[in-house]
């Protein structure tokens, strides 16, 4: 199959780029950017169109089979109008923050990208993942590892009891892979996620232990607000890793999701939360 990939130069997009050519597949690479793509020393040549131009993006798509994006979704009606009509399969990525109860651009442009391709009734899906870790240079897992080589403690909204379900970055490849494979007769939409979720405190010290951290780091309940306005102070400080008010906000909320359909459908069981961490930080 060939298979054109938008935002091969990125991390989820380069992943897979890599597996779908050890799967024997063709890769055309459609990035904004010829130097980045460079740097990540692939061996095509890409089609350089940004995605905010139409007539560079329709060259780009032009004979395309089957299209992959992991570009953010609100890109999803720019891909629709510039792609052929022969187009048998779209596979897009999503995010689970479009079910957050703290609507910011990021989710409402994740939940205009999915009207669009519903209403397109174009084929394929629209993958939500959770939170993604594993990936190189991402900046979830290995950002809160480098902030508790500086805590003793780790202050948390409600102790850390909210429920978070990250997935493997290998495992998000797996379920693009597993969706090439299907033949798609209508656009639709699957949450993929971990196994299961757990506390953000059990994610915070798995994290700790898995990369070697001297300490695991206590626990220390806080109101939300503290921490909010806590944030803004340590976003001053040089070489401290930076969290938003958003993102603490985020933390008050459960992300626990259904993976039934992760399973039935792409035939994908994702790995272990413990076994995902050992690879991330495997020397």
């Amino acid at each position: 199959m060939q298979i054109h990939i938008i935002g091969a130069s990125g991390r989820s997009g380069a992943a897979l780029a890599r597996a779908v050519r050890a799967a024997g597949h063709t890769v055309v690479p459609v990035v904004r950017s010829a130097a980045r793509y460079a740097a990540t020393n692939q061996p095509e040549s890409p089609k350089i169109a940004d995605l905010t131009d139409p007539a560079a993006l329709k060259t780009a798509l032009q004979s395309a089979e089957a299209i992959v994006s992991t570009a953010h979704a609100r890109q999803i009606p720019a891909i629709l109008a510039a792609s052929p009509p022969e187009v048998k399969r779209f596979i897009f990525l999503g995010s689970t923050r479009k079910f957050t109860a703290w609507p910011d651009a990021h989710g409402n442009g994740v939940l205009a990208g999915e009207a669009a391709f519903i209403a397109s009734n174009r084929p394929g899906v629209l993958l939500h993942p959770t939170m993604i870790y594993g990936a190189e240079g991402e900046d979830n897992v290995r950002r809160l590892a480098s902030l508790l080589r500086y805590l003793p403690f780790v202050p948390l909204p409600k102790g850390g009891i909210s429920l978070v379900q990250p997935i493997y970055q290998d495992d998000v490849t797996a379920c693009i892979l597993a969706a090439l494979a299907i033949e798609w007769h209508a656009p639709h939409s699957i949450v993929i996620a971990g196994p299961e979720p757990v506390k953000y405190a059990d994610f915070v010290r798995a994290i700790a232990h898995a990369s070697g951290t001297k300490r695991i780091p206590k626990i220390l309940p806080l109101p939300a607000a503290a921490l909010m306005a806590a944030a803004t102070i340590t976003r001053l400080i040089p070489g401290f890793p930076k969290i938003g008010p958003d993102e603490i906000r985020r933390l008050c909320e459960d992300k626990a999701f259904d993976i039934t359909p992760m399973r039935a459908t792409l035939g994908v069981t994702p790995r272990p939360l413990h076994e995902g961490l050992a690879q991330t930080f495997a020397p």
